[in-house]
């Protein structure tokens, strides 16, 4: 009998140790990844069956849940958005793109950071916050409109800008799905940061510019300081470095916002970066719950 409460004991506390919950996660995974065409530019009917799976979910949690419509190219877009905390504070916005790149599941690249999002709101529910945080599903991250002012996250950044809403800064989370303790997983836009932080793609890693503004520094320790058992590595670097501005953050950049990136290094390390590999199964559900966790942690610790 003793044997067996040690084992339940040990089962919970396994358990427990995420916040992040893998089988909601997979179940998100599935409803964003099965649509009946890739999630693209082109294929509206599939961005909006993920729009609205993630408003549907943004509602159980939110106090209030809003499509911000666009148009592009003669046809209409949307960006979700949901918020917590006083309506009167400033905001802290925590983004992530649901579209894709050509005709591929996106799994990595970026349902992970969407699923991510969606944690979030289950997870802020009931807490106390000091700021107002937004949580926003982007679209028209990807090619052809990366770096355009027709990015979603651009028409999203536009509108704080011009209505004088107060921001704090911006997380932005893109691909943070893909894990390997592989010798040589990793890569760098300079091959010396091997020397700093190792050749294996085991960790996640929070990106910013320099000059990045005091949310950036402060959201980059709360995160190294947490309690989530992932290892979280920083780098800071100018905004013209390969890679450092290749997500919707830049959008924020653009308007003067203190923004950081959380990533684990896209095609430095994911070997199916905008491919058909960037499938579910080459996900490693574990560590990016820890992820989860961590920024999680990040988002209700900023002073």
């Amino acid at each position: 009998m003793k044997k067996e409460i040690l084992f339940f004991c040990a089962l919970f506390l396994a358990s427990s140790l995420n916040a992040a919950d893998t089988t909601l996660m997979r179940k998100h995974f599935n409803a964003i990844i099965n649509t009946p065409e890739p999630r693209n530019f082109l294929n509206i009917e599939s961005l909006n069956l993920v729009a609205d799976y993630v408003a549907s979910e943004f509602n159980k949690y939110g106090d209030s849940t809003v499509f911000q419509e666009f148009e592009v190219d003669s046809r209409k877009y949307k960006n979700v958005i949901t918020s917590f905390g006083p309506k009167d504070a400033q905001r802290i916005i925590v983004g992530a793109h649901y579209d894709v790149c050509g005709d591929q599941d996106g799994a990595d690249d970026n349902a992970s950071g969407v699923v991510a999002l969606l944690e979030f709101a289950r997870l802020l529910k009931g807490v106390e916050l000091k700021y107002r945080v937004d949580l926003v599903a982007y679209t028209l991250e990807e090619p052809p409109f990366f770096g355009t002012n027709e990015m979603g996250s651009y028409f999203h950044a536009n509108y704080l800008f011009k209505n004088s809403i107060p921001v704090y800064g911006m997380i932005c989370l893109d691909m943070i799905g893909y894990y390997s303790d592989e010798k040589k997983s990793q890569s760098y836009p300079l091959g010396i940061l091997k020397l700093i932080y190792g050749g294996k793609g085991d960790y996640i890693t929070v990106v910013r510019c320099f000059r990045g503004g005091r949310f950036a520094k402060e959201a980059k320790r709360e995160m190294k300081n947490s309690e989530s058992p992932i290892e979280v590595k920083s780098f800071k670097g100018p905004k013209k470095l390969n890679g450092i501005a290749f997500s919707d953050h830049l959008s924020y950049w653009r308007f003067g916002y203190s923004s950081l990136f959380i990533t684990n290094t896209g095609f430095y390390r994911n070997p199916h970066y905008h491919q058909i590999g960037d499938t579910l199964s080459s996900l490693d559900f574990n560590r990016m719950a820890q992820a989860v966790d961590a920024v999680f942690e990040t988002i209700t610790s900023i002073e």
